[in-house]
């Protein structure tokens, strides 16, 4: 039976089979080319719609990183490089630059220098929310959005090993202790060492180094109801605070360096006990390691610096990413810089963070070895101020050293009698600044002068209060600044010459005099630009007298107030209403 079924099938396979198999590889070769086809047109698809096609060719992300964590930025752009990005039917590329955060922010709001710095930056990386602040306060419509910050890094007290054992081992030391623990005479005394004498902190100038900043309010922050921050702008006419505030200024070294990295190397170098005429200094954690490590571009001390915390909140630097904005930056730009700081928030990116000697929450991993760093965890974060306290504590300090010789030229005109926010006028907001300086100044001098028109017999111009020590005419100055008040036209020109004559003559040695112009329209009769610029010219040098100015509002001419700062060392600072004359003043008081 099985034979003859197999003979069956052998004569039915007699018929020719190479045609019905032709027939078959041709289907199999249609039907897997239009399989491939469907393929690639889905893969086709998905590409033109995650990428555009780069239809608008390519554009160039640029990216300003403070140094403490440009490399580990520029790390993070070449693996979004690798990417291949495309935004906004741009081809990205990306471009990272270590520079200063002073320089950036002077070549933001000052004048940009791309002969010096190459073209503009789209972005931002800055150690911390006070660059922001201060950037928002000179002209806010430079920042492009919120910052958000990428990682943080807490502020310690960085020392020499032995030092760094005693607080240890004692009692240990809070931030707000230090008024107190830098007045005493015998400091170390604390500590078990009264031999070692004072215990002297170098705190650079908090305008310009986020950690002294940081250290500050954590100092002043024992005064705000919890006793951990944040510090507002109503503490800082406390006597207490003020007293603080004082005694912390006073306490400073009288050769104390201009930054922090400076005394870290200053201090590093100290061979001999307070030989560098202090022996402690406030540092983020990230600046110690790259200091001990020689990743700060120099040599590693032979001997590191220890960090030691501080009981109580611990101060923070936040590492911001900030958008910027401005006529050089495109759509295109602007969506490649969200997407990039999205990027560093991945957790593959936040380790390259974590390995530069940053904290983030995607790993708790630390760089090994990390020499006089503890990476010790922070249990209780200081509350920060808020971005006009930030510009007043900064201010506060500047005046706290009685160096600042300031005198105030307030415009009176009817410009500033026009709304400036919240239902209230320009000079409203005005008057409310300038009463906040004068209550929170612990000391220094103060002038106040207004011009508008035919004030002084034909004269534009007003002395209101004779510029001296504000202990001496605290109440005068405020009851000048209730006096002013909406007058007629705007003669700039004249006036500023008027006071800039006046603040020459009564020119203070040693001490920083400087003019400030608040101002809300354009000149209008009187002295022109140019004779203002000749005479200011003529005047000599010996004597140099900053003219700074607060712009507000649209109508103020921008471009010759600019021209006359750069020729006298000042700054214009624009504000678009009046709600930020008090954030712009306290920013313009803290500058150096």
């Amino acid at each position: 039976m099985s034979r003859h079924r197999a003979l069956r099938t052998k004569v039915r396979r007699g018929i020719a089979t190479w045609p019905v198999a032709i027939v078959g590889l041709v289907a199999l070769l249609v039907l897997g080319w239009l399989g491939w086809s469907w393929v690639g047109g889905v893969v086709e698809r998905r590409t033109a719609a995650q990428a555009g096609d780069c239809d608008e060719g390519e554009a160039l992300l640029r990216i300003a990183s403070t140094p403490s964590v440009a490399e580990a930025v520029k790390q993070a752009a070449e693996a979004w490089s690798r990417q291949r990005p495309v935004v906004y039917d741009h081809c990205i590329l990306i471009e990272v630059q270590s520079i200063d955060s002073e320089v950036v922010l002077q070549g933001l709001t000052q004048g940009w220098d791309t002969a010096e710095l190459g073209e503009r930056p789209h972005a931002w990386v800055t150690d911390s929310m006070l660059w922001a602040n201060r950037l928002g306060a000179q002209d806010a419509a430079l920042l492009g959005g919120a910052p958000q910050s990428i990682a943080t890094s807490p502020v310690l007290l960085a020392l020499h090993q032995d030092r760094a054992q005693a607080v240890q081992s004692g009692s240990g030391f809070r931030w707000t202790d230090l008024p107190d623990l830098t007045a005493a005479a015998d400091g170390w005394g604390r500590f078990g060492h009264p031999e070692w004498g004072r215990f002297t902190v170098a705190m650079p100038d908090p305008a310009t180094n986020a950690a002294t900043a940081m250290a500050v309010q954590s100092a002043l922050a024992g005064a705000s109801p919890e006793g951990k921050g944040p510090v507002t702008t109503e503490m800082l006419a406390l006597d207490p605070v003020k007293s603080t505030m004082s005694r912390l200024s006073s306490a400073r070294p009288e050769q104390t360096p201009a930054t922090t990295w400076e005394a870290m190397k200053l201090l590093a170098d100290d061979t001999a006990a307070n030989a560098a005429g202090f022996s402690a200094v406030p540092v983020s954690e990230v600046e110690l390691y790259r200091h001990n490590t020689g990743k700060d571009g120099g040599t590693p001390p032979s001997q590191p610096l220890y960090g030691v915390a501080a009981g109580g909140p611990t101060p923070i630097a936040d590492f911001p990413f900030v958008p910027l904005a401005g006529d050089w930056v495109g759509e295109a730009e602007v969506r490649a810089a969200q997407a990039f700081r999205e990027f560093l928030h991945e957790p593959d990116q936040q380790k390259i963070l974590a390995a530069a000697g940053l904290r983030v929450d995607a790993t708790t991993e630390r760089p090994k070895p990390s020499p006089g760093v503890r990476w010790a965890a922070v249990t209780d974060a200081l509350a920060p101020a808020d971005a006009n306290t930030t510009q007043q504590i900064s201010a506060a300090w500047a005046t706290a050293g009685n160096g600042q010789v300031v005198t105030v030229l307030v415009d009176t005109s009817k410009s500033m009698d026009e709304p400036g926010g919240e239902g209230r006028s320009r000079l409203d907001w005005v008057k409310q600044a300038l009463s906040g300086q004068v209550n929170r100044s612990v000391s220094g001098s103060l002038g106040l002068w207004e011009f508008s028109r035919e004030l002084d017999g034909d004269k534009p111009y007003r002395q209101l209060v004779p510029t001296g020590p504000v202990a001496d005419r605290r109440q005068a100055l405020l009851d000048g600044v209730a006096a002013l008040r909406p007058r007629s036209a705007t003669q700039l020109y004249t006036s500023v010459l008027a006071v800039h004559e006046k603040a020459r003559a009564e020119y203070q040695d040693g001490k920083r005099n400087r003019v400030v112009v608040i101002t809300g329209g354009a000149n209008d009769g009187g002295l022109a630009f140019e004779e203002l610029t000749s005479r200011l010219a003529s005047a000599g040098p010996g004597k140099d007298i900053a003219i700074s100015f607060i712009a507000l509002g649209p109508d103020a001419e921008r471009a010759p107030l600019a021209e006359l700062a750069r020729s006298t060392g000042g700054t214009v600072s624009v504000v678009e209403d009046g709600r930020g004359v008090d954030a712009a003043l306290g920013q313009l008081l803290s500058a150096a």
